[in-house]
């Protein structure tokens, strides 16, 4: 496996924070940074447009603040996540403002797009790509990607249903590049396991929700802090796309979990419309994606003492005695 020179020196434990849509924000990148894990964010999070630049000169400024004043542990490298799909008119300006501040790393998803790798590379930036199979998994590396995010079964949000035993292996027959594993990773022992298993970073998102610099409204840390793998509904219903949402949420929003219809979900609805129609119910923000290993995570601290306990279980997971 070859790493990328990036990281190296820089992490406590090998882990990347996944961007989090509306809830990654400065505060939790810079936190994760400075506590040894990549941060990162996605650039749409930052509206209006012209925020980016200024979320973008934040954390630069800060995190070199931090290096200069802690030589001997540098913080870590941060991302950009960016959606590639054509239906984002805001990835040329975004991106301009990526190679403005020379972002060290780049997460793309929803399409690989040849250009924006070679885009990164000319700044000297690398590209993860997040991919639910194999297919998507080899398209990325035609196209130049760096590194592959498998986004395996149990990750919150959009998630696939490839175990990650069988995803990791997989892959590994035929990439010998980066690879961060996402899917129900909350602990230490998981980070450890996804490493046995042949990934070299943990892709740890829905943990990160219940974090003070989360930019998530309170009601939401607590259903993380309260529920587990039980509580996750896999559904397309909200978005079009299946993706794993917190069950006590959509009670919440006034819908039958386990009777959830799945074509033509346009046609369902959060509260009523002027025609009387019902309206459609707003994935994240009153519908709550969460991954399946929420179970691990039963109070809301701060980032820095998350991946502190994070680190500690990872140094002391081992092999149990046959």
């Amino acid at each position: 496996m070859s790493m990328p020179a990036l990281f190296k020196g820089r992490l406590s434990i090998p882990v990347i924070g996944s961007p989090l849509f509306i809830i990654s924000v400065p505060d939790l990148v810079i936190a994760q940074c400075k506590a040894g894990i990549v941060g990162s964010f996605p650039a749409l999070n930052a509206r209006p447009a012209a925020l980016l630049d200024e979320w973008l000169a934040r954390i630069t400024e800060e995190l070199a603040a931090y290096d200069r004043a802690h030589p001997e542990r540098p913080s870590a490298p941060f991302a950009v996540n960016q959606i590639v799909h054509r239906s984002n008119n805001r990835l040329e300006q975004d991106l301009a403002l990526c190679e403005k501040y020379k972002v060290p790393m780049m997460i793309t998803s929803l399409g690989a797009r040849e250009e924006l790798n070679q885009a990164a590379h000319g700044w000297g930036g690398i590209v993860f790509h997040d991919v639910i199979n194999q297919f998507f998994a080899h398209k990325a590396i035609e196209k130049g990607a760096d590194g592959l995010i498998l986004v395996a079964a149990g990750a919150g949000g959009h998630a696939g249903t490839i175990s990650p035993f069988a995803f990791v292996s997989e892959t590994r027959s035929w990439f010998d590049g980066p690879i961060a594993l996402s899917g129900a990773i909350a602990n230490g022992r998981a980070i450890r396991a996804a490493r046995v298993l042949g990934a070299d970073f943990a892709y740890i998102g829905s943990a990160f929700i219940a974090t003070k610099e989360a930019n998530a409204v309170e009601g939401y840390k607590d259903m993380i802090t309260r529920s587990g793998a039980d509580d996750i509904v896999y559904s397309n219903l909200f978005t079009g796309v299946h993706g794993n949402y917190l069950k006590p949420s959509i009670v919440a929003a006034g819908l039958d979990p386990d009777n959830l219809p799945t074509s033509d979900p346009s046609k369902m609805s959060f509260g009523t419309d002027a025609s009387g129609e019902r309206a459609k119910p707003k994935a994240w923000k009153e519908i709550w994606g969460s991954g399946q290993g929420i179970g691990a995570i039963k109070e809301i601290v701060p980032a820095a003492e998350l991946i502190a306990r994070f680190k500690k279980e990872y140094d002391e997971a081992i092999d149990p005695p046959l």
